[in-house]
Order: C-alpha cells, then structure tokens, then sequence
C-alpha cells in the first residue's frame, strides 16, 4: 500500500537520470521504484549493444540515448576484454596485477574514438531527482559538468573507487569533496566489493578469502539538516527516493515531518506510511519500550 505517496500530492512521477545504464550487472538500484510506476528514466549508454538490449526492453516511461557523458571533448574510449571495464580511462597494468584475474579482465581490446556530451548540455532532459552513474571512472567528470543539473536533484547514487585501477582516476575522496560542494552528503552504502589480492588462491578458489576494498556503490542525499532549503516537491520526491531506493524509513519520515512542520501535507500521512511498512512507527526520537 502507498497510500502516503498520494497524501504527497506530487505534480509528476518521480524523474531519474542513468548515467551508464548499461545493464551488465543486473537490475538498477530504482528497479523496485520503476515497476511501480512511480519514476520516470533518462538513460545514457554509449556502447550499442548494451544501448539496444535497454531500448528492446524499455517500458512506456523510459528512454535511452547514445551519449557518453563528460566535459564535452572528444575522447578515447578503451574496449576491455571484461565488458565492464570498459573506459574513457586508461587500464592500469600494474594496479590491476594486484588482484586475481584483472589484469585480464582490464586488457584494452579495442580503442575507439568517442565525442562526450555535458550532463548541463543535454537537451529536453527533463527534471532530475535521481541520478544514477556507474561510468567506470569518469563520475567526477560528469559532477563537474552537471552542476547545474544536480541543482535541482535530491539525491545521487553513484559508484566511487578506492583502489585505482585506472591511470589518473579519481578515488572517493575526489568525489565526495565534489558533491559536498554541491550540498549532499553520504547518507549509506549500498553495496561494498572486495577482491582477492594476487597472487594467493586458497582451495583452489581464485576468488576466496578476499579482503581488499576496491569500489563501492554509495547512496548521497542533500543535507539532512537543511532540509529546509528543499521545495515541498523536492522533499516528496527526496521522501520516495528513500524508501523505494535507498530503504531508509528514518530519512521518509524526516522528510515527511518537514512536510507536516510546513502545513505542506495531511497529518495522516506518517501513519499512512507506518502502514506501508507494516511496523509499528513514532516519531518522538525515543525507544518504545521506556
């Protein structure tokens, strides 16, 4: 039941930009949100099979195009042997021998010319509220080049790095200075890869008993604190985001109490989201059993 979405009272479906939609490691993070018929998707993949498997199967609101998002120059694109290597950066040969296997999977096959486009430069892109980025690398390039798109959006999910297996890539650090800059803030992890480090293989199982951090998908939202600085619209969407998305309920909840604090919706509404998560819901900060 999502009966505290229509106490929201949202002018539009929930709007979510893919950057690298390229369905190579399975359902995207607002998977649950689309088929609920709650987002609509802008998705970028410059690598034409992925790109036609995605339009082949792209539902009523849903559109994908052909760009691959940067600084707006052209650049070179590097084909590797594992798919999802592939990058506008260059392999790393000795950073990748570090690990088991990907000094293969990170072998450049191919090189092919690729012009990028800026994230601010799209034409008829629409709202963003969501942006979604896994683009091998290159996020912090496309931060740069978006700032005036993510200025109307609520929450970022993108992929960041912590052991470079590219030349010059930018690591964590590089990324989150940039999106603080631009008023989020890390909210969750929400997955976190490890990797065996080469040369050990125990039981014969290349990929056993591994350790080191090397990428992790993170979840960014605007300042939790300064909500007030958000739209009513923002924070409804921001409010959807979380639950559909992120699977926060304490960030639903705080959204919403900005909302009731405002007049901006129905008292009825926490309740109605109490129901939604079938779990008993307060909002008076202590435990229930004092």
């Amino acid at each position: 039941m999502d009966d505290w979405i229509a106490l929201l009272d949202l002018s539009r479906r929930t709007a979510v930009v893919d950057v690298g939609a390229n369905p190579i490691d399975g359902d995207p993070p607002y998977a649950e949100l689309l088929a609920a018929g709650r987002c609509t998707v802008v998705g970028f993949e410059p690598q034409p099979e992925a790109l036609a498997i995605l339009s082949s199967t792209a539902g009523p609101h849903e559109r994908y195009l052909p760009h691959a998002l940067g600084d707006g120059e052209v650049h070179e694109l590097k084909v590797t042997w594992m798919n999802g290597m592939t990058s506008l950066l260059e392999p790393d040969p000795l950073r990748l021998s570090v690990l088991n296997e990907f000094a293969r999977y990170g072998e450049v096959v191919r090189r092919v010319p690729v012009p990028t486009v800026r994230l601010d430069d799209v034409e008829d892109l629409g709202p963003t509220d969501l942006l979604k980025i896994d683009v091998q690398g290159s996020e912090l390039s496309v931060f740069r080049n978006g700032r005036r798109t993510l200025a109307g959006a609520v929450s970022v999910h993108t992929e960041v790095s912590f052991l470079p297996l590219y030349r010059d890539q930018p690591l964590f650090a590089d990324v989150d200075a940039e999106l603080r800059g631009q008023g989020f803030l890390l909210h969750a992890f929400a997955a976190v890869k490890r990797w065996p480090i080469a040369p050990a293989v125990l039981d014969g199982d290349i990929f056993a008993a591994h350790r080191q951090v090397i990428e992790a998908d993170v979840a960014y939202v605007r300042d939790l604190a300064r909500l007030d600085l958000l739209s009513d619209e923002q924070l409804g969407h921001l409010a959807v985001v979380a639950h559909y998305v992120h699977r926060s309920p304490d960030l639903v909840v705080r959204c919403l109490m900005e909302l009731l604090a405002r007049g901006a919706v129905d008292a009825d509404v926490v309740p109605a989201y109490g129901v939604t998560l079938g779990r008993k819901l307060t909002t008076d900060g202590t435990r229930s059993d004092r």
